[in-house]
């Protein structure tokens, strides 16, 4: 069986994270969301994969190369203009026949999940789910065992069961996904409805583990999945009177100083610095070379590598991008927050800030529940941010 994942999207809903790279290399524990697609792929002994790139391809190639240190092979495919994943499976047509795999590359994935798919034991079928959120995908309407419509993101409830984008097909989509194409539908499950009347599409419902990331407040839950599984172990340097509760993963050359508390889950990447007396609570994860300085407590958040945070801070339900800079005594709490996304709010129940790479804040800066802060700011000391900031935005 071949598989194809679908990973040239930019992430426009997570902006700013995605400026420098595609939404499916944005690391969750400390890992691209790509190769969790790719790791349960392998698992289930699927080990010829296409990637169809396009947004900072660059990016994806250069980590995954041809696949070898991750037991896979992979070619790429560029889908030059991000016109819809039907769109994007077409690029690909040409390296595939008979049955394969479809899979988005920004969705985590298990080895379950897969594992049902691959045993339904027919092919066209869909990996089906349950959403809070229908409105976001395209729902299904079941009857008789079978999939007998799809609703692309429908403006009233039909349904909670959704198309997860994780598909068992066949060769014969692409007539489909031409006509779609021709009439300006460009969602694979646009082309999936089409097909169904000429072909049954058994929907697939697994224990396994599927989480979509489509808002930048979806990274947390991702988070909290990614490090749940994870087999943590310590290395690096752990000083006298360090307290670790739980399953921490601390990396090579990091140096945890004394007085810090840890309860897990948590990971630490390679080359950090934390503490003294910094508490850091579950669901956190730390990239490489942070800077975590004396009394901060960080909660339930996601510091990408190469950020520093200075003194007497403390983040909750926060993701920080690559290389953010913060003085002492930065506050970014969370709380339920009205969050304002390409100018449509949403509730979120518990949120801190969202902070683009490259940022930087002064001494005592405060970044109110739920705001978005872009990439390349600039933060004087003392100010309070209280709306969203663009990027290379300069607060005095």
């Amino acid at each position: 069986m071949k598989a194809v994942i679908l990973a040239a999207g930019e992430g426009m809903r997570l902006r700013p994270l995605t400026v420098s790279e595609p939404k499916v290399m944005i690391p969750i524990a400390n890992k691209p969301i790509l190769e969790y697609v790719v790791e349960a792929l392998v698992k289930n002994d699927v080990r010829d994969i296409a990637m169809v790139v396009g947004y900072r391809k660059e990016r994806i190639m250069s980590h995954f190369e041809d696949g070898k240190k991750f037991g896979a092979t992979i070619d790429y495919v560029v889908q030059e203009k991000q016109l819809g994943n039907a769109h994007a499976l077409s690029c690909a047509r040409d390296r595939l026949s008979g049955e394969f795999m479809v899979l988005p590359g920004d969705n985590i994935v298990d080895k379950q999940s897969i594992h049902d798919l691959l045993n339904a034991g027919t092919c066209m079928s869909a990996l089906v789910a349950e959403s809070e959120n229908p409105s976001k995908y395209g729902v299904v309407t079941i009857e008789k065992g079978g999939i007998r419509d799809v609703v692309e993101k429908p403006a009233e409830l039909i349904s909670n069961m959704v198309l997860t984008g994780v598909y068992c097909l066949n060769d014969s989509i692409f007539k489909h996904i031409d006509d779609c194409i021709s009439a300006g539908e460009y969602g694979l499950s646009n082309a999936v409805n089409a097909s169904l009347k000429e072909h049954k599409v058994t929907p697939v419902f697994s224990s396994g583990l599927w989480i979509d990331a489509v808002y930048p407040w979806d990274l947390l839950e991702l988070n909290a999945a990614g490090l749940e599984n994870l087999k943590m172990g310590t290395s690096g340097k752990i000083e006298p009177q360090v307290q670790i509760n739980g399953p921490v993963g601390i990396g090579e050359e990091t140096v945890i100083r004394s007085g810090t508390t840890i309860y897990g889950p948590v990971l630490i990447g390679d080359g950090c610095e934390i503490g003294p007396n910094v508490t850091i609570f579950p669901s956190t994860s730390i990239g490489n070379s942070v800077l975590v300085e004396p009394f901060t407590m960080i909660k339930n958040s996601v510091v990408m590598s190469n950020c520093s945070i200075g003194a007497h801070s403390y983040l909750s339900h926060c993701v920080f991008g690559y290389g953010v800079k913060s003085q002492s005594h930065l506050m970014a709490p969370g709380a339920e927050s009205y969050v304002n996304i390409s100018d449509e709010f949403y509730k979120v129940p518990h949120m801190g800030a969202i902070v683009g790479e490259d940022t930087s804040f002064g001494t005592g800066v405060v970044v109110e529940p739920g705001t978005i802060v872009g990439a390349g700011c600039k933060v004087s000391s003392g100010a309070k941010i209280m709306r969203n900031l663009p990027n290379r935005a300069l607060v005095i």
